[in-house]
């Protein structure tokens, strides 16, 4: 009998330990999988443009790792900030439907203290697409921390496009020899950063395609592919300020996607890529191997002397390759046509016939139906000074962070950490540095239109939602614009670029609870307070339907810092997620088997 008794119990042992592993990686869970990273955020040192110097890399990679789940699935990623200064992460281009709680910039998260670490937990909720995630706070993203996010279609909703052969994520950017620190402060001090030194692809320097140009000893990226094969590029701008031009020597790429909407089917030769924003291609390797192709990322809207300086160069080495890539590299367009940049945007468009997240068409969302509620002008104009200070403003208005985040301070009702009086249009008043955010309507129809007063491109980015791009053109935004709207297949993306002296219109349905960050991209200029938060409630939920409720693992900062405790360090994830707590309790029940397997 006690033999009988200790097999049935060792059997239960061995189902429960089955289970429990099961748990941990996220299967069988009853739901939606979950997938696991820990990522150790510390300094190495490199060379990308043949100095060394000191960059962030996750997991000691720079840029960071791939970070892949399919839609709907359960993220976490435990951070352990080894720098010596606090850090966020923030994912460009993931709605965090319901969960700005974990959107990872100053107006939701407090930073994560140096040695400690972080778990975010997050769904990728109705999203496929290609995004990446970068550190938004302390000029960081200035020395790296980025990597690519990839969200794959369920199995039940096909690609509007065969399978490819391979997936190579590639990541372009402008970049400096000096550290974030430095840069950090040239831009506290009110001076300009100049010129960047260089541009990468994939944290890599430029082949040495013109000895004049390129000095000797950098090392630089090669991709190697299969001829005949099909490969999908997702190509992110991860940099600082400047547009980036994008062309694989002979080759046409085929846009399928940008952020997380499949477009319509064209081919370019060559793709203007701006801060911030992301595109995939499908790309054939259809060329004879004679030699290797130039893979070029190329600055816009500079003279030709700064464009050679800032040129990024990699090689596309097919399998069978004869030898290296030689002579000239490909022409892009001419360096100041945004003409020719201002109508490549508008090709872009929508696939509105083709399933994404979900198996409906795109297009069964007809955006150009919908009444418009709010209506704002936002108009950004050079940097000025404000109190002493080079400051850059929205309407007007410098944004500051306070000490709390809005949205903490939202939460607890706090008094004075923010105001909801951010003005729809630019008003008669000197600039003022501010904590003012709008204040926005729950499942209301929102028309932004950014007028770009300056004299450099913009790129605007808004967290928690894809909206609709539907006109940009040059002067200044009226009410008869609209006649040029285009109110059926406009892209839905998060990032979207405004010319010198132009102006761009998106429509947004605000149908996401939360706080949500509507910044520009250019990093001297966000940090200098262009941008703003949009607060979005729903007055009707009193039972956490339409938000997800504070984090139990939520650090607290400011006039909240009383509520924090020091953190332990005895568990590798923060405890952060109900699967967690899932997971000590099925330790627990195995713990008590065990112990009552030991006792027989």
């Amino acid at each position: 009998m006690l033999s009988s008794s200790l097999s049935s119990s060792l059997w239960w042992v061995s189902y429960l330990r089955f289970f429990l592993a099961l748990s941990l990686l996220g299967v069988g869970s009853g739901g939606d999988p979950y997938v696991y990273y820990q990522w150790e955020v510390s300094y190495i040192s490199a060379s990308p443009l043949g100095v060394k110097q000191q960059v962030i890399a996750i997991n000691g990679q720079f840029p960071g790792p791939i970070l892949s789940a399919t839609t709907n699935w359960n993220v976490l990623v435990n951070i352990q900030n080894n720098l010596d200064e606090p850090f966020l992460m923030t994912w460009n281009g993931l709605q965090q439907r319901k969960n700005s709680w974990q959107d990872g910039v100053l107006g939701t998260n407090c930073p994560i203290p140096s040695g400690w670490n972080w778990t975010y937990e997050f769904q990728v909720k109705d999203q496929i697409g290609s995004f990446f995630y970068f550190p938004p706070i302390n000029f960081q993203k200035a020395s790296g921390g980025y990597g690519g996010i990839i969200i794959n279609n369920r199995d039940v909703i096909p690609l509007p496009f065969g399978l490819p052969d391979g997936d190579i994520s590639t990541f372009i950017s402008d970049w400096y020899i000096k550290g974030f620190k430095d840069l950090r402060k040239t831009v506290e001090n009110g001076n300009d950063l100049g010129i960047p030194d260089g541009v990468l692809i994939n944290g890599l320097g430029p082949y040495r395609y013109n000895e004049s140009i390129v000095p000797d000893g950098i090392i630089y990226e090669t991709i190697s592919v299969d001829p005949g094969k099909t490969y999908r590029f997702r190509v992110h701008n991860v940099g600082f300020s400047t547009s980036l031009n994008f062309r694989i020597q002979n080759h046409n790429m085929m846009l399928v996607e940008t952020e997380g909407s499949y477009t319509v089917q064209q081919n370019y030769t060559n793709m203007d890529i701006h801060v911030g924003q992301s595109y995939s291609f499908l790309v054939t390797m259809d060329q004879n191997a004679a030699s290797d192709y130039y893979i070029v990322a190329s600055a816009r809207f500079v003279n030709s002397t700064t464009r050679d300086r800032l040129t990024g160069v990699a090689i596309l080495h097919y399998t069978n390759s004869q030898g290296p890539a030689s002579g000239p590299l490909p022409d892009g367009p001419d360096e100041a046509d945004t003409y020719f940049s201002m109508n490549q945007a508008r090709s872009i468009r929508w696939n509105v016939s083709a399933g994404a997240a979900r198996p409906n068409p795109q297009g069964s969302f007809r955006y150009g139906e919908i009444t418009v509620t709010d209506v704002y002008v936002l108009l950004n104009r050079p940097a000025e000074a404000i109190n002493g200070q080079m400051r850059n403003t929205l309407n007007g208005i410098s944004y500051i962070a306070p000490s709390t985040p809005l949205k903490l301070a939202q939460q607890f009702n706090l008094p004075g950490v923010y105001k909801l009086d951010f003005p729809n249009r630019m008003m008669n008043r000197p600039p003022k540095v501010d904590t003012s955010i709008i204040n926005g309507t729950y499942k209301g129809f929102m028309e932004i239109i950014f007028q770009n007063n300056d004299t450099m491109i913009q790129s605007y980015h808004m967290d928690g939602y894809a909206f609709f791009v539907v006109g940009m053109d040059n002067g200044i935004w009226t009410e008869n614009s609209r006649g040029t709207y285009n109110k059926w297949d406009g892209v839905a993306r998060s990032t979207i670029q405004v010319y010198p002296g132009a102006w761009t219109a998106i429509l947004v349905y605000l149908d996401n609870v939360g706080i949500w960050n509507l910044r520009t991209e250019n990093l001297d200029t966000w940090y200098r307070g262009q941008e703003v938060y949009i607060s979005v409630i729903n007055p009707e939920d009193s039972s956490n339907k339409t938000e997800l409720p504070l984090p139990d693992n939520s650090i607290f900062c400011g006039a909240l810092s009383s509520l924090q405790k020091e953190q332990s360090h005895k568990f590798r994830f923060s405890e952060a997620s109900s699967v967690a707590n899932l997971n000590k309790l099925l330790l627990l029940w195995l713990l008590i088997v065990w112990a009552g397997v030991c006792f027989l």
